[in-house]
């Protein structure tokens, strides 16, 4: 059976087992009215069993999925001509990727009557490989198949031998789940650390083309190859200073909209909207958070846009089809929801002891909010803006459609500007070159955009500690 088949037996395998462990428990007790005399629940005894029935077999099922592509690789090359061996590794590969359409297309049946019929020897050469391909596969399903199973069904027979009335099952539950939240965490920074690395030697391979100096103040960004050694971008221009004075002008504009207004928003639903309002606004708001950005991106290029420049030609100003201010209003629109809602959630999770302890001095409402709940709320304030500012310099979506993808150093927000992860973006779309400094230009951005998150993060972190630590 294929792995997804398998996943699904196993699973039912698993919850099998639960119940199994709690009759087998329960057994041991001498029936359901001596279960008193187990030392642990018999959901803990079943809860165990199920762990051990599903842990080993699932680790194993991963393995051998991970290793099979590559072991039924190296069985199938062995037994094609020493010539085709030979060959490079790019080659091999075209050779074995023709094999496995032939495998993957045909049954058994079909390419042995093609194999049959053809005098070729090329030809009979791959369609016997595409037959050795299709049982090397057949044999690794059944023996994965064979072995997860047994796995399962051992690991249970072997634990249910070991049941008595003062076997630790919840014990040894627990180490296995404290196990597991300690994988899952080495996980997630062993991902990060490997995004890091990676992007890190990336970004060296591009710096030892390009002088990080005039990565990090060049005021020309113009990575393609030109056509004439006399263009601005003859040997390319990679200076990201265009690129980051777009992304924080854009940001800037968006939070300028986003942070007032979505703070005013959480002041009046958490404390002047009635419980009815609140209800009926803050799911229909938190829709906005819902609407994909190209929806954003054509509204902001089809109606603010030109909005705004007809009212900038109504005064006499110019302004670019696509501008920095339609992009940053939109924005700001998109991103009005995320510091609303966790604004007010933050301002609702204030003890009502402090706000009630400020009116009954003598304070207005408004006083309360002011000087008591939102310095109180501020962590989580704080944290709303950085998801915030977070979510603005990520976009790429509104800013490719209203503010273009050209790399303009100006802080006039009615021209034409781009952004870090649109350059990413069209650095690396189509078939690219991994080892041009034009390809490698997206990494390094990719890097000091960790770097300025990074930055954000820490500054953050340190507002947060500080305002805590006064209010706790």
């Amino acid at each position: 059976m294929n792995s997804s088949l398998l996943f699904f037996v196993l699973l039912c395998l698993t919850l099998f087992s639960y119940w199994f462990g709690m009759q087998r428990s329960l057994k041991v007790a001498g029936g359901a009215e001596h279960k008193k005399e187990l030392t642990s629940l018999p959901q803990q005894f079943g809860l165990l069993t199920a762990m051990v029935c599903g842990l080993p077999a699932l680790i194993t099922l991963l393995i051998f999925n991970s290793g099979e592509h590559i072991v039924v690789e190296q069985l199938l090359t062995s037994t094609l001509p020493l010539k085709i061996q030979s060959l490079s590794t790019i080659d091999t590969g075209l050779y074995l990727n023709n094999i496995r359409a032939i495998a993957n297309s045909e049954t058994a049946s079909e390419i042995l009557q093609e194999l049959s019929q053809s005098s070729d020897i090329k030809t009979q050469i791959q369609y016997k490989a595409a037959l050795t391909l299709q049982e090397l596969n057949q044999q690794a399903i059944w023996l994965k198949t064979a072995l997860v199973l047994i796995i399962a069904c051992v690991s249970v027979t072997v634990l249910v031998r070991k049941f008595s009335l003062t076997y630790p099952a919840r014990q040894k539950s627990e180490r296995i789940i404290r196990a597991l939240l300690v994988t899952s965490s080495a996980v997630a920074i062993l991902t990060t650390l490997g995004i890091v690395i990676s992007v890190l030697f990336e970004s060296i391979q591009f710096f030892k083309s390009v002088s990080p100096t005039e990565f990090m103040f060049g005021t020309q960004w113009s990575p393609q190859t030109a056509m004439r050694s006399d263009q601005v971008g003859g040997s390319g221009a990679f200076g990201a200073i265009p690129l980051f004075a777009g992304t924080m002008l854009i940001t800037f504009i968006a939070m300028l909209l986003a942070i007032p207004v979505g703070l005013m928003i959480a002041i009046y639903l958490s404390q002047y909207a009635s419980v009815k309002l609140r209800a009926f606004a803050k799911p229909m708001l938190e829709v906005l958070a819902g609407i994909p950005t190209v929806v954003y991106g054509f509204f902001a290029a089809l109606t603010v846009a030109p909005v705004i420049r007809n009212l900038g030609e109504s005064v006499g100003l110019s302004v670019a089809s696509e501008s920095a201010l339609a992009a940053g209003l939109v924005m700001g629109t998109m991103i009005i929801p995320f510091v609303s809602s966790l604004s007010e959630d933050a301002i609702s999770a204030v003890p009502n002891s402090l706000k009630e302890a400020s009116l009954g001095m003598g304070a207005t409402k408004s006083e309360t909010v002011l000087k008591v709940l939102l310095p109180a709320a501020l962590p989580g304030i704080v944290g709303a803006i950085l998801l915030a500012v977070s979510r603005a310099i990520g976009e790429t979506m509104i800013v490719v459609m209203a503010a273009g993808m050209a790399a303009n150093l100006t802080a006039n927000p009615l021209d034409s500007v781009t952004t870090v992860t649109v350059q990413i973006v069209t650095l690396l779309t189509g078939d690219q070159e991994f080892d041009s400094p034009k390809t490698l230009a997206a990494f390094a951005l990719g890097l000091m955009l960790f770097i300025t998150t990074l930055s954000l993060n820490v500054l953050a972190l340190k507002v947060v500690r500080k305002y805590r630590e006064q209010y706790d």
